[in-house]
Parts: structure tokens; sequence; C-alpha cells
């Protein structure tokens, strides 16, 4: 098979949750781009609806639902309905997160007095783990049971489940605050054991780690701050955050053939953060 051939995906079909902006709306424009029929889900019906719009509105077939991954009976529907309307699921992408800020959301790690563990908010870490660790549960579960039944469809088995974790799952970041690290770093395992328990059905699951991104978590604070964009820019070995676009690729890679070999992989994406925080040279 010709490498770029492996990367088609044309007559599959793929579910994004968090698909309204930031890396979710990226994952759900590369595979539309690369052929696949898309579901772009979010807690945003608006924000949903609209991407989806316009996504058909260029020539691809879209459509959206709307959806609170926290809420397990949400997620079946929107899987359910999604198979309704394409035929079955080939590719989903557990991507809606967030880092639970303080009313008005700032960084809400161990730096702030609000984000110290003897003080932290229970409210906030039950709100935390239950979008960034039930909610990834919530929707490998319902992927898995949709999946398992694409076997001899098409003349193909299983799927590809592409889980959106974090550098924060590797490092201590002391920025997004404890319930994020904790929901991340099981969001990792989970991943390998999913992608152990799934291998037997050629269900395929790996999770994509980005670094800093410039997106719209935080109700877009990176991109109201310049000042914090630079400071984080600085602190980034490779020089810069980077923008969405930049993990398309490595979600075609995923989702595609192109990574038929590769299940149970947490891959990092953040321009060098794991190996440390940079220090300018005096």
């Amino acid at each position: 098979m010709k490498t770029l051939d492996q990367f088609d995906v044309k007559g599959r079909s793929a579910l994004v949750t968090g698909a309204a902006s930031g890396l979710g709306l990226a994952y759900a424009e590369a595979m539309a781009e690369a052929g696949a029929k898309v579901t772009l889900t979010d807690i945003d019906a608006e924000g949903a609806a609209r991407e989806a719009q316009r996504l058909s509105a260029e020539g691809y077939e879209a459509r959206f639902g709307v959806c609170d991954v926290s809420k397990l009976d949400q997620v079946a529907k929107v899987f359910d309905d999604h198979v309704a309307a394409y035929g079955g699921c080939d590719i989903a992408f557990a991507n809606a997160g967030l880092d639970v800020g303080n009313g008005f959301w700032t960084p809400e790690g161990a730096r702030n007095p609000d984000g110290q563990i003897d003080v932290y908010d229970p409210d906030r870490w039950y709100r935390s783990i239950g979008i960034n660790l039930n909610g990834v549960f919530h929707t490998v579960r319902e992927a898995a049971r949709v999946m398992k039944a694409n076997e001899g469809r098409g003349g193909r088995r299983g799927g590809s489940i592409v889980i959106t974790s974090s550098n924060a799952a590797e490092v201590n970041e002391a920025i997004v605050g404890v319930p994020y690290m904790a929901a991340k770093a099981g969001v990792k395992h989970f991943m390998r054991h999913s992608a152990y328990e799934l291998a037997a059905y050629g269900i395929r699951v790996n999770a994509i780690a980005p670094g800093p991104f410039v997106t719209n978590i935080g109700d877009g604070w990176v991109k109201k701050n310049p000042a914090a964009k630079k400071a984080w820019d600085e602190l980034v070995p490779v020089g810069r955050m980077a923008e969405t676009y930049q993990v398309k690729p490595l979600a075609l890679l995923l989702a595609s053939d192109a990574g038929s070999y590769i299940t149970g992989a947490h891959v990092m994406i953040d321009g060098g953060m794991q190996l440390g925080p940079i220090k300018p040279l005096d």
C-alpha cells in the first residue's frame, strides 16, 4: 500500500467530543478533510451546530450533537444518533475537557492561594474529574460498544479511539491544578488498559498528550492575555505555543490505517516541554 493511501479515511465516520472549538474542532476538521463523515458534539450546542454547518458548506459531510460527557446517557445518545446517521462508527475522539476555574477562570494551581490542596474547593475537584476522567470513560465505553459491531462491516474490524490527554499526565504542572493533573494521569493508564482489552476486537486506543496550545480552554484565557502567551512561549523549548492545526497530522495518523500498528501509545506533542522549561542564555 502506498504511504499516503494509508491516511485515507473516506467512507468511514468519526465522532468527536468537545468539537465546538480548540483541539476537538481541529480533530473534526482533520477527519472531514481526509474524507470521513463527522459528528461534532459539544456541551456548547450553538458552537457545535455552527462548526458542523460551516464544514457542510465547505463540501464535507458533517452533523452535530449536544453532549455533556459527564452524563453517560447523553454520551450514549450521541453515539446512537451517529450510528443511525452514518451506519456505524469507525473513529472516536474522547476529547472534551476543561480546567475548572474559580468563577472567572484563572490558572488554579498551587501558585494560587485557593488552588492549594488543603483549601481546594471539592466541587471544583468533582467537576474536573467528572469531565476530564469520567467523561473519557463514558466516551470510550460507548465507542467500544458500537465499534464491536463493526466486525465484518465493509471488510473492516473494530475502529480507532483517540483520547486527549495532556503533558500534565507526565510532569508536575503547578498552573493547571491538582484535579486536572490527577485526571490526566488516570486517563493515561485507563487508555493503556483499554488498548489492551480492546485489541482482541480490532479496536485501537491511543492518547494525544498536548502541551501548551492556544485554545479556548479557560474561556480563551491565553488568547486574551498577551503577557501570559509570551510567558508560555518563552518556557517552551521550541520557542512558541502551538496552534491547533498542528495537531491534525498526528490525529490523522492515529485515526487512520497509517497507525494500524499503534495502540496503547501516549504521544506527546508539546514542543519539548516534557524535557523541562528552557532557561534563557545569559
